[in-house]
């Protein structure tokens, strides 16, 4: 029996994460491996810096500008760094832009060993580092269709996925531990061990040089990729659908207020619930063997947000059915039904980001790649923070759990208009990709 015929008969058997890329290409392989241990880091070091503001300012908004502070280097380096990655080398750009990551990470434990406590000073580090990841992160996804081949995209872009979840799991549990047994600095310090090994994982990758008509890096080449994706209605529909998602029904800026007010719990309930999410996600990445065979990739997309904003809808309606905290300040049972729902959710959002991603992949060419991931980074990082804005005045005006009802019926309306309005999208084949 041939090779490829046994291949056959294994996959539809397949139910978790398919490793195919990992054995196929090394060089994938060690970007992978880089990616999952700097995820870790910069988790560990996102909540050390929340919990250095607070410990100098005792102030919660202002550990709420770290967000706003962080927002705006990665709009503009998230646009202009995809330009940049169209126009040079893109090995280069990631080992560049990694060892911009490396240095920041190595100023945060620096500036805490040498006890300078200056908020400012923490926040110019943030917006620094944003502007290093918003380069670094487009190069990385627009790297994979030059080591892979398209029918492996979506395992890639799935284990991707994964490594991050497991991140945005396993590094803020860590770091709580870390900031009172080592301190700041140890804590910051443990992001550079981990950024160290993870630039060594870049080096060996085979040089990458632009292909095609090469576009000076800067303003016009960025009007351009923004250009190109006016016209291409599949592609930008990916990022249509996941604004939709993320601005009408992204729940995570009413936890703390579940957990203060409304489940009970406090601080350790809005941890719960901030795991929900993240844990759907691992599990999607876990059992995501089945991704790889699905040929309506746009169909898949639509499917998976109708998800996301059906869960979040039972999620408020879950909310709504709780009296109140416990007596003693506990949490209502309601809290598990309510971390399940959210889990569901995290499995629908990753879901739809591996198609999504895959569908920006095998649809673009490759001299424009670099900018749509930069559209594609500052979307995704965009788009919750909206969110939070958008969902956190709702709640103000009619309560947490309305709120989330409301946004997950918005978020599925609004989708299924835009696949109505947009048919094409729904049609999409992953063996006939069409931009």
């Amino acid at each position: 029996m041939s090779a490829g015929t046994q291949q056959g008969r294994r996959r539809p058997g397949r139910l978790f994460a398919d490793l195919t890329p990992l054995r196929h290409s090394p060089a994938y392989r060690r970007m992978w491996s880089g990616t999952f241990l700097s995820s870790i880091g910069s988790q560990l070091t996102n909540v050390a810096v929340g919990l250095q503001v607070y410990d100098l300012t005792g102030s919660t908004f202002k550990v709420g500008l770290v967000g706003l502070v962080a927002l705006v280097p990665l709009i503009v380096f998230g646009l202009y760094g995809g330009s940049i990655v169209d126009a040079f080398d893109r090995r280069r750009v990631i080992i560049t832009s990694s060892t911009g990551l490396f240095t920041m990470a190595l100023c945060f434990a620096l500036q805490a060993w040498a006890g300078l406590e200056q908020l400012w000073l923490l926040y110019l580090l943030v917006a620094v580092q944003s502007g290093f990841w918003a380069v670094n992160s487009p190069a990385r996804m627009a790297i994979l269709p030059r080591l892979l081949p398209a029918p492996m995209l979506p395992a890639a872009n799935a284990l991707s996925g994964l490594a991050n979840s497991v991140g945005m799991t396993l590094g803020p549990l860590l770091a709580g531990f870390w900031v009172s047994w080592f301190g700041f600095g140890g804590t910051y310090f443990s992001e550079v061990v981990l950024l160290g090994v993870a630039l060594t994982t870049l080096v060996a990758l085979p040089p990458m040089p632009p292909v095609g008509e090469v576009r000076r890096s800067g303003l016009g080449s960025v009007l351009e990729g923004l250009n190109y994706l006016r016209t291409r209605p599949n592609v930008r529909m990916t990022f249509v659908v996941d604004l939709i998602a993320m601005i009408f029904a992204m729940p995570r800026v009413l936890f703390p207020a579940l957990g203060a007010a409304v489940i009970g719990g406090g601080a350790e309930t809005a941890g719960i619930l901030a795991a929900g999410i993240a844990t759907g996600a691992v599990l999607a990445g876990v059992f995501s063997g089945p991704l790889g065979r699905v040929r309506r990739q746009g169909l898949a997309v639509l499917v998976a947000i109708v998800a996301w904003g059906s869960s979040i809808t039972l999620f408020g309606l879950v909310v709504g059915l709780s009296s109140g905290p416990l007596p003693d300040g506990g949490a209502r049972w309601l809290l598990w039904p309510a971390f399940a729902l959210l889990a569901v959710s995290g499995m629908a959002d990753s879901i739809s980001g591996v198609f999504r991603s895959t569908i920006l992949q095998a649809a673009t060419p490759d001299q424009m790649r670099g900018r749509l991931q930069g559209v594609f980074v500052v979307v995704v990082a965009g788009g919750p923070r909206l969110g939070d804005l958008v969902v956190g005045s709702a709640a103000d005006l009619t309560g947490e759990g309305v709120a989330a009802v409301a946004g997950g019926l918005t978020c599925i309306a609004l989708v299924v208009l835009m696949g109505l309005l947009q048919p094409r999208f729904a049609r999409y084949d992953a063996r006939d990709p069409q931009p």
